[in-house]
């Protein structure tokens, strides 16, 4: 529970403030605070999916076989999506069977995709 809160403290000022809450309006609070992040996430992801595809187009196609940008990105973010659902189940065993393990869940699943999102901007930005 300290390493929560201690998570909830160092996470940035947008955060929702969930943490004075009783645990179950908390766990709904920061559910709530993960959907808002992964609402961003889908919007950063439209952006530099476009930007991928838009690098595909200038792929001379009559030398280069390797997968493209696009291509590229899906896979790594199929592959990301799989892997951030399982480390946070993980990072939630410290509380398994409580009720503090959605609140630990979620809190995993707000860091991570922020972590992501900065990764899906500096695509972006060091594709210029």
């Amino acid at each position: 529970m300290i390493a929560a809160l201690l998570l909830m403290a160092a996470a940035p000022a947008h955060q929702q403030d969930c943490g004075d809450l009783p645990q179950q309006p908390m766990n709904m609070c920061l559910l709530e605070e993960f959907q808002r992040i992964d609402a961003e996430l889908n919007r950063q992801w439209k952006i530099t999916a476009d930007a991928m595809k838009a690098n595909d187009r200038g792929i001379d196609r009559s030398y280069d076989k390797d997968p493209g940008y696009f291509d590229t990105l899906l896979a790594g973010q199929r592959g990301w999506l799989a892997w951030r659902s399982q480390q946070c189940l993980l990072e939630s065993f410290e509380m398994r069977g409580g009720s503090g393990a959605p609140m630990v869940h979620s809190l995993c699943m707000a860091r991570l995709t922020r972590e992501r999102i900065g990764q899906l901007k500096e695509l972006v930005e060091t594709d210029n």
